[in-house]
């Protein structure tokens, strides 16, 4: 279903339709041996993980030479797909499980892509300095911003300021409210027409 990509990412490249045709092979070899995504939802790959990742892509387009931190990549989300989409830009993948990284490893290194990195790491020992640090519902905003705020770098480069960059789900009121203002929410159902986007969010912090 790589068609719904392409629906709304006309934009993409000839290569980068290629690259996302070729996600659900590399993702279905590797669930099978290693799971990463749900059994249940690997046919969903394009819906709910792949255009999931990319409406950060529509919240907003990343210069040449953003440096990014996916924290908790998991296999490759948000990631993977950003690294696809923003090829001049560079993307270091981390997460705490080695068995998670050696697939965004593998499925970075078998879509071509050279701008992206994956180790194993918890986000607590990551010294480096990025414009932006992405993630996906991976622990509540306060936690977060706790762990990154050191990553992330004074240098600006894009048309927005520095910060955290995060897709979530449901009621997020409760984390969001320490922060007030400062954060802002993007409704993803406003992107795409697909029901699964409802009550989803593109989250943004300035940092």
């Amino acid at each position: 279903m790589t068609e719904i990509v392409s629906r709304y990412f006309p934009e993409f490249t000839a290569r980068q339709h290629e690259q996302i045709d070729m996600m659900m092979q590399l993702y279905r070899e590797w669930n099978a041996k290693i799971n990463v995504i749900s059994r249940r939802d690997i046919d969903n790959l394009y819906e709910h993980h792949v255009l999931h990742s990319l409406a950060i892509a529509r919240f907003v387009s990343f210069r040449p030479g953003t440096r990014l931190l996916d924290f908790g990549t998991g296999g490759g989300f948000p990631g993977i797909p950003l690294a696809v989409a923003f090829p001049e830009c560079h993307f270091r993948l981390i997460d705490g499980t080695g068995k998670k990284i050696l697939v965004a490893n593998e499925v970075a290194k078998a879509l071509g892509l050279t701008n992206v990195e994956a180790v194993k790491m918890r986000g607590e020992d990551e010294k480096g300095k990025y414009h932006f640090v992405v993630s996906r519902a991976v622990m509540p905003l306060p936690d977060l911003h706790k762990i990154v705020k050191k990553n992330i770098s004074a240098e600006q480069n894009n048309a927005i300021a520095n910060g955290i960059i995060c897709l979530k789900g449901g009621n997020i009121d409760e984390e969001t409210r320490p922060f007030g203002q400062k954060v802002k929410k993007q409704d993803i159902s406003l992107i795409y027409d697909e029901e699964w986007y409802k009550e989803k969010y593109v989250i943004y912090m300035p940092i």
